[in-house]
């Protein structure tokens, strides 16, 4: 066996590793239809939505309700959804894969989480209605 076959194949299975590992956590985190979501965040429900996109995508469109605190700041701003900890922490982003990271992470901080599937894309698709765009319109 050549040193190329062996990092081909070193490369090969740290990418079935890292497959393996999302999926395993994808079952393991509970999934909401973006309808779902909305029935349990609206009016004072049991769950809050968490908004875990960027800042400019916040700014661009949001879920009217929804708590921010994107991805990349998650760890370092936990303290801050403390207040949510008796509440289902319903996560969404784009389109449901770096919600889904979010979720793992509150889980393994005691939260009860749990990822909306499809994101805001599939909020909009769906029509949901309580989506928010604050762009300017001229």
């Amino acid at each position: 066996m050549t040193a190329t076959q062996i990092i081909l194949y070193a490369v090969l299975a740290l990418v079935v590793v890292v497959y393996l590992r999302r999926f395993l956590i994808a079952r393991s985190i509970k999934h909401y239809e973006p309808s779902e979501a909305s029935e349990l965040s609206s009016n004072g429900g049991s769950a809050v939505l968490l908004d875990v996109r960027t800042d400019s995508e916040r700014r661009a469109q949001h879920i009217k309700g929804s708590v921010h605190v994107p991805l990349n700041e998650l760890r370092r701003r936990m303290d801050e959804l403390k207040k949510y900890k008796n509440r289902e922490v319903i996560c969404y982003c784009r389109s449901g894969s770096r919600s889904l990271t979010a979720a793992a992470m509150l889980r393994k901080q005691g939260f009860t989480a749990a990822n909306m599937r499809g994101g805001l894309e599939e909020w909009n698709f769906r029509n949901i209605g309580l989506s928010t765009d604050t762009r300017k319109h001229r």
